[in-house]
């Protein structure tokens, strides 16, 4: 006979499922983290900014355990974006790091955004915290990232700033200690003073300054708007070639003298003299310079020249490269 067991109607349920969260530790084999950072290297040396991103994520992400929110914090994309890539990458490897050419997209700067981007050029790199005067692709991909939160591939700045009506060009060099009240009283009420004096006596205006010609080149090219030229703030500060020059303003003749070592007032005087040496017969000699005190004649010399109305010396009001 055999045994039978009975149940109830109500005894037959099916039992509760709890909700317990499983956790999964995904661990790469060496070989294949090796793969991963040769893709990476090489990517950066063909400055492929999106599969730099993707396997450094996924490096982060695999291998260093980091989270999804740490991840997302830092590249600024979202948990699904994530999840696709790690389930790519699982799926198929090294293929998922290949991107095929999907058509063309909409631009990704608003109007709006590519007219800041072009005051912000214009405002100069140093206005906006960089080290340099010129503007190069590389900085200006920096910039539109930083400041508009796109990434863009440095060849293809190239023809967005060239879309915006900014060419690559050569700076002008400005002065950083313009003043331009000395300049226009001094046009104004000094000059006539002199020239009528001049003219006066039949004496000589000399425009008289040095110059250092540099063995180098001093300016580069950077990016500005068509028609714009861009200007290089400079110091004054210059190695190279020392030359003494003097422009007579009647007659428009030029003095130049070279030197070896460095600009005194031994040098100085000695230019002078040579000029003085061809013009025996003139009365006063008015010199204008823009750096007098820098190479000051001798207390006794200049009150002998003075006393013999040989020699004036003016100074001129600091004015920029391209006025001198």
């Amino acid at each position: 006979m055999s045994n039978r067991v009975y149940l109830a109607k109500n005894d037959c349920g099916i039992p509760l499922q709890e909700d317990t969260p499983v956790s999964m530790r995904i661990q790469l084999r060496n070989a294949t983290v090796k793969a991963l950072h040769t893709r990476l290297q090489d990517a950066y040396r063909r400055d492929d900014v999106r599969v730099v991103r993707r396997i450094s994520v996924l490096l982060d992400l695999l291998t260093q355990q980091a989270s999804v929110s740490v991840l997302c914090e830092r590249w600024g994309l979202s948990p699904a974006c994530l999840y696709h890539w790690q389930k790519a990458f699982l799926l198929r490897g090294l293929d998922s790091l290949v991107y095929h050419h999907s058509g063309g997209r909409p631009e990704t700067l608003t109007p709006t955004q590519k007219k800041r981007l072009v005051e912000l050029m214009e405002a100069g790199p140093l206005v906006v915290g960089l080290e340099t005067a010129c503007w190069n692709s590389v900085l200006i991909r920096v910039l539109i990232w930083r400041e508009l939160g796109v990434l863009y591939h440095r060849h293809y700045v190239c023809t967005l700033l060239h879309n915006l009506g900014v060419s690559f060009q050569k700076a002008r060099l400005v002065s950083d200690h313009l003043d331009a009240a000395k300049r226009l009283a001094w046009l104004q009420d000094k000059w006539p003073a002199i020239f009528h004096a001049a003219k006066r006596c039949k004496g000589l205006i000399l425009f008289e300054d040095e110059a250092s010609f540099a063995q180098w080149g001093s300016l580069s090219y950077t990016w500005a708007r068509r028609g714009h030229q861009p200007e290089v703030p400079t110091s004054g500060k210059r190695k190279g070639y020392k030359v003494f020059g003097a422009i007579e303003s009647f007659s428009g003749r030029l003095f130049y003298q070279g030197i070896e070592g460095r600009f005194n007032s031994e040098n100085s005087q000695a230019f002078l003299e040579m000029i003085m040496e061809q013009h025996a017969d003139a009365k006063p000699l008015v010199q204008t310079s823009t750096s007098v005190p820098r190479r000051r004649l001798t207390t006794r010399e200049l009150a002998r020249r003075r006393r013999q109305r040989l020699l004036e010396l003016l100074q001129q009001p600091a004015k920029q490269p391209a006025s001198q």
